[in-house]
């Protein structure tokens, strides 16, 4: 083999080698609509505080968690949620959390629960949906903050081990009727050497 041809496999090698470094790490499914896993949901709304806001749930034919009802701001209420129930997630430092949604529009939350003594604490993110329209959201583990009952918390971290439990609420002050799809809620987990703190 003379020298140009090696360099030029070495060059093709290297370039594949790169691709496959920096190729999109595969989606770990936490959540799919079409099994048994389905059932492991539940609804809390502000009734448990004396509000009278609905948020339910269901499993479509197609497969997906359909959460709908009405926000309503009544009684010092303000939010829906759906939640799973106890479950080990198997979550570390780095990892961002993607899912398949198609929302009203509104803005939304993610709820991260870890065991704890606090009453109504949860790390949580906000993202946005497009009306009408499937999309993928992708939030880092990074961007959680610590709520109780929706106040930010300073000064504690997520460790992402001892999360047992997700959850997705709605507590935009703005009463009215709601709904969002979601179709699957997975991890990306990233390279070591590139993971976000």
């Amino acid at each position: 083999m003379n020298t140009r041809t090696f360099l030029l496999a070495a060059a093709l090698l290297y370039g594949l080698l790169c691709d496959l470094l920096m190729a999109e790490e595969p989606i770990r499914y936490l959540y799919q609509f079409d099994n048994p896993k389905a059932a492991a949901w539940k609804t809390v709304n502000d009734g448990v505080m004396g509000g009278v806001s609905d948020g339910q749930f269901k499993i479509t034919p197609e497969g997906t968690l359909d959460f709908y009802g009405k926000l309503s701001l009544e009684n010092n209420g303000g939010f829906a949620s759906v939640r799973t129930r106890k479950a080990a997630l198997d979550l570390q430092s780095g990892d961002i959390l993607v899912a398949r949604v198609r929302g009203d529009g509104r803005q939304y939350a993610w709820n991260l629960y870890v065991p704890t003594w606090r009453i109504a604490f949860a790390y949580r993110a906000f993202f946005n949906t497009k009306k009408g329209e499937w999309i993928e959201i992708r939030t880092p583990l990074a961007a959680f903050r610590a709520t109780s009952f929706g106040r930010e918390m300073q000064g504690r971290k997520l460790n992402p081990s001892k999360v047992n439990g997700l959850g997705i609420i709605l507590a935009d002050k703005q009463a009215g009727p709601f709904q969002l799809e979601i179709d699957w809620i997975g991890v990306e987990r990233l390279p070591t050497t590139q993971k976000v703190e």
